[in-house]
């Protein structure tokens, strides 16, 4: 039975990469193309080449993707490979299928609608594709395979890419057009970064109380959280104390203040996000003793 489950997990993971790929093809298709817009990666590289030689955008994407599909192979090792074969050809058979079903539709001609609407397919498709734990492929790899040789970080080599192939880009289009690029990459980038943890992100509360033994039992018993006393010191009177520490859900926040002001009004209380909560009562079952 468990090694069934673990089958359809695969094929589900594989789906749903495919999934992210096509919702980022066809927001290409709809939006982005017919409206002549900027944008970074592969699928930038693509354009400018397109642009000056003529090239079919999928086979430049398809060519680049296969070319650093081997480069990842080659210095990042098997295991990445295999996280980004998907994404190597499901992107571009995707686009060129919807380059090919729509043929010459255009659904507006709004260049602002276009640049939002192009954001957010392109932020929701690499959002799912990364929260499956797969790679996007194409220009992701450079940066890694610069980082793994001369220990540059990521983040820096892939914005000084995603900035030269924009300027490729600007260099043949209308100032218009540039700028609405530029709004398109921060709304993918800003879609992206929320779905990354969206459903994960949980509310952290730690409270400072002389009745913080009673916090702690009604935490407990009220709201069934888990609850974790720190040891901890006051800084005017210098007295040890302890500090109630739990993490809760973003809705049983106005529960827990309730039962905090109720049993000390006075107490001291600090709220923060935290983006990710992995454990028992979160990724797993809560356990009873």
């Amino acid at each position: 039975m468990h090694k069934k489950e673990t089958v359809f997990q695969k094929i589900m993971s594989v789906l749903v990469v495919i999934l992210g790929n096509m919702i980022y093809a066809l927001a290409l298709k709809l939006f982005l193309l017919p409206s002549d817009l900027m944008t970074g990666g592969t699928t930038g590289i693509a354009l400018a080449v397109k642009h000056y030689t003529g090239f079919n955008i999928s086979g430049v994407i398809l060519i680049f993707n296969i070319a650093m599909l081997i480069v990842g192979f080659i210095v990042l090792g098997k295991k990445f490979a295999l996280t980004t074969i998907i994404s190597t050809f499901a992107y571009p058979i995707s686009l060129e299928f919807f380059n090919r079903l729509f043929s010459d539709l255009v659904l507006t001609d709004n260049i602002l609608l276009c640049t939002i609407f192009s954001g957010l397919g392109i932020g929701i498709g690499l959002a799912i594709v990364i929260r499956s734990g797969a790679s996007t492929g194409g220009m992701d790899i450079p940066p890694l395979v610069l980082n793994h040789f001369f220990r540059i970080p990521v983040s820096v080599s892939l914005y000084v890419f995603d900035f030269t192939i924009l300027i490729f880009q600007a260099a043949y289009n209308p100032v218009d057009n540039v700028l609405y690029g530029i709004i398109l990459v921060m709304i993918y980038t800003i879609v992206l970064d929320k779905l990354l943890v969206f459903g994960t992100t949980r509310i952290e509360v730690k409270v400072m109380s002389n009745e913080h033994e009673k916090i702690r039992q009604a935490i407990i018993t009220e709201m069934d959280r888990g609850v974790t006393a720190l040891s901890a010191r006051s800084g005017y009177m210098d007295e040890p104390t302890q500090m109630i520490f739990s993490v809760i859900s973003n809705r049983e926040l106005p529960r827990i203040e309730k039962i905090i002001r109720e049993i000390d009004p006075e107490s001291f209380v600090v709220v923060s996000h935290v983006s990710e909560v992995r454990g028992h009562g979160f990724s797993l079952e809560k356990k009873y003793k």
